[in-house]
């Protein structure tokens, strides 16, 4: 191999490939390009291929600015949320009123069976109060009217009076029974009625003292005491009797 000595430069220039038949075109190793042919250009190193493949730093990462978008789009964009708020607080409140119908139905089914129970047992707690209040007011009026005849024993002329003036004016063969303690007070107290009536006093003693019967051909008169007892008892609903063990004594 030989150096070619008039190449200034001091390019090697490449023979041909040897052999007996001629190359069909011109061969690529006929000419190298001059130097002065070149235009711009620049060593190539690896660092070239990777600043050539990687973005600039901050290029790729950095999002569009708001500024750049139209104003069109801002107010679709706009527009986009307030609807979306709206449609939201809609759905928002209806769910809620399902909440509280569904809420109040399952409560009145829980606290429906309670609250009736309920009532029920106020119910009878209210009769048995009434009940007991009744019958203390009975005992105590009973209380009170055996003191007031111990007090005064002439009350029995009054109810004989009375208990005369109930006979039918019809009446024959007229008695009036009393205890035999209240025969003198029943004889002073209502001999006017006894005389006008023509009745007997009989001492009985049977009678309680405080009452008297009152017996005729057409039927008598009840008016001692147990049997007006009873009557006034039960305006108050009380079936509490007056003599239940002995007199002066409550239960």
């Amino acid at each position: 191999m030989t150096t070619n000595s008039s190449n200034p430069k001091g390019f090697r220039n490449v023979p041909p490939p040897q052999g007996n038949a001629a190359p069909r075109g011109p061969s690529p190793y006929s000419r190298f390009i001059p130097r002065e042919e070149l235009g711009s250009f620049a060593a190539w190193s690896p660092d070239t291929l990777n600043a050539e493949l990687d973005p600039p730093a901050g290029a790729a990462s950095a999002p569009p600015s708001p500024a750049a978008d139209p104003p069109a789009v801002q107010a679709q964009v706009a527009a986009a949320r307030q609807a979306g708020y709206q449609d939201g607080y809609r759905d928002g409140l209806v769910a809620l009123d399902s909440f509280k119908q569904s809420f109040a139905t399952q409560m009145a089914a829980q606290l429906g069976p309670l609250l009736h129970g309920f009532n029920a047992q106020l119910d009878a707690l209210e009769q048995q109060m009434a009940q007991a209040v009744a019958q203390a007011a009975v005992m105590l009026a009973r209380r009170v009217v055996r003191a007031e005849i111990e007090a005064h024993p002439e009350h029995v002329a009054e109810a004989a009076t009375q208990a005369i003036n109930a006979v039918l004016q019809s009446a024959k063969h007229i008695r009036v029974l009393v205890h035999p303690d209240d025969h003198a007070l029943v004889a002073t107290g209502a001999a006017e009625a006894l005389l006008a009536r023509g009745a007997r006093l009989l001492a009985q003693p049977g009678i309680e003292r405080g009452g008297c019967l009152v017996e005729s051909d057409l039927g008598q008169i009840d008016a001692r005491i147990d049997a007006r007892w009873r009557q006034a008892a039960a305006v108050l609903g009380s079936d509490l009797p007056w003599n239940d063990g002995g007199v002066g004594r409550d239960s």
